[in-house]
């Protein structure tokens, strides 16, 4: 299998699979969740508030590691 060397930009603004596509847009709504817990204007328990933080990191790196897969040639 014969690999292409593409730049990051390349890579984003490439056509990405519908699979991926699922996972980014996943990975957007986690983190949004995540965003909306830690700014409630309420006190919640420190384990929710940690939950929060993990659900935005694991989001965002979700919706940035999967936006840079790209269709093959096949």
């Amino acid at each position: 299998m014969e690999t292409q060397k593409m730049s990051v930009m390349e890579r984003l603004s490439a056509p990405t699979p519908n699979f991926f596509k699922t996972i980014r847009n996943l990975g957007i709504v986690l983190g949004a969740i995540g965003g909306t817990l830690i700014t409630v204007p309420v006190a919640l328990p420190a384990w929710l508030l940690a939950a929060a933080k993990v659900l935005v990191v694991a989001g965002s790196v979700a919706a940035g590691v999967s936006q840079t897969a790209v269709k093959g040639d096949k």
